[in-house]
């Protein structure tokens, strides 16, 4: 089995396009949650997200040809565009079939879906976009990017709900390691801040509604937290074999030595009150990377804002560490971006990936009440400089999909 090393970062954020801007504003406690100002809210009881708003896809794609993508999938070949310029990586007819593609969306082309159902009731079916098929499917991001990137090796598009981003991430490691590929972009990418979408969550009582302090709004942990905050965005790593990166000398951010994923098989929606899902899954991933829960020194959570999750993942946290966990460093991410759905995992191992090149952790914000049932340090008071020796990422999401994968610092 070939060791598998993360050479390239891109992102599309709320709070910043590129690493670096995305970076910093991570560690400078930056929220990216504000009025919705796609749609109007006024008949909606959430009227917040963390939205993008300075996105120009003519930076990173013909424009022609963008307007005949979904947002999801624009995202996704802006971030893979800026994660290959990242790790230096030129693409030739020499080495396009060993470079591939698993990006995943946990929804897919939303807008698209919406809009053209809104032409076909009032105009008619003849008045449907030719395009509308190839702009709204799941795997389009994946394809929009192959095509682009003029990538021919292995492809798919991961969809587990909002463990989509890291199960490609872990998938096209797994692919590094057979021997089936050199080079993949991974990762998730979401757009669906959209009336329907934003309505079926309010159904569901997933959402924050503190419309009145956007700001503050999602508080992963804290007992004051009402529901997560809807975002958007994309993240894909570049992820290579380390003989391959090695031999063209390539900066290293992290290694990729655990992944696991399970299954609750408990409820669509609603994770497993007893954990063992969730347990197991970061149990087997430690046991992947053959490392012992006190070789982690940090985890960055899931951490929704809601109720359970939070709850429950703190619980699962301490069954898998005992009192180490008392020791980690946790934060999430979601505190500052929102939830970014089938994005989410692959944008906050980008996070992970950072933390453990920069030996520093961003911090868990609006972590101001604490809850009894939420008691590990949440990394509440800032940016925490932190020697990371490996660092664990989870990732859950309806249907009972769990993800975990294990990072660590390269050359311990």
């Amino acid at each position: 089995m070939r060791r598998v090393v993360i050479t390239g970062l891109g992102v599309v954020s709320p709070i910043g396009t590129g690493h670096h801007a995305f970076w910093q504003a991570l560690l400078a406690g930056t929220s990216g949650v504000n009025h919705i100002t796609r749609f109007d809210t006024a008949d909606f009881a959430t009227k917040i997200a963390a939205e993008i708003r300075d996105f120009d896809p003519g930076l990173y794609m013909d424009k022609k040809e963008a307007k005949r993508m979904d947002r999801f999938a624009q995202y996704g070949v802006a971030a893979a565009s800026l994660a290959l310029k990242d790790a230096g990586i030129a693409v030739t007819p020499d080495n396009a079939e060993q470079i591939g593609v698993y990006v995943g969306a946990g929804i897919g082309g939303m807008e698209t879906l919406e809009s053209q159902f809104a032409v076909l009731k009032e105009k008619g079916p003849a008045k449907v976009s030719p395009f509308f098929v190839p702009m709204m499917i799941g795997n389009m991001a994946a394809g929009q990017i192959a095509i682009t990137l003029g990538l021919k090796g292995p492809s798919s598009d991961v969809v587990t709900a909002c463990a989509s981003g890291a199960q490609a991430v872990g998938d096209a490691a797994r692919l590094i390691e057979r021997g089936d590929s050199e080079v993949m972009l991974a990762g998730g990418t979401e757009c669906a801040i959209t009336p329907l979408a934003v309505a079926g969550f309010n159904s569901a009582r997933a959402l924050s509604t503190r419309n009145d302090s956007p700001a503050t709004a999602s508080r992963p942990f804290d007992k004051e937290r009402d529901g997560f905050v809807m975002g958007e965005g994309a993240g894909v790593l570049v992820l290579e074999s380390l003989e391959h990166a090695v031999a063209r000398g390539a900066r290293i951010y992290a290694e990729v030595v655990g992944y696991a994923t399970t299954n609750d098989a408990y409820h669509i929606t609603s994770p497993d009150p007893e954990v063992r899902g969730t347990v197991k899954c970061m149990q087997k991933a430690l046991a992947d990377a053959k490392l012992a829960p006190s070789d982690v020194d940090y985890v960055n959570a899931h951490g929704t804002s809601t109720d359970q999750n939070d709850r429950l993942e703190t619980r699962a946290i301490k069954e898998v560490f005992g009192a180490h966990a008392y020791s980690l460093a946790i934060s999430s991410t979601k505190s500052m971006i929102g939830h970014l759905l089938g994005a989410a995992g692959a944008v906050e191992l980008i996070a992970t990936a950072l933390a453990i090149h920069d030996g520093i952790v961003h911090p868990t914000i609006n972590h101001t009440t604490p809850d009894p049932d939420c008691d590990l340090d949440y990394v509440p008071e800032g940016a925490r400089k932190l020697s990371i020796r490996a660092a664990l990422k989870n990732s859950f999401g309806f249907g009972g999909h769990n993800c975990s994968i294990v990072l660590a610092k390269y050359g311990l």
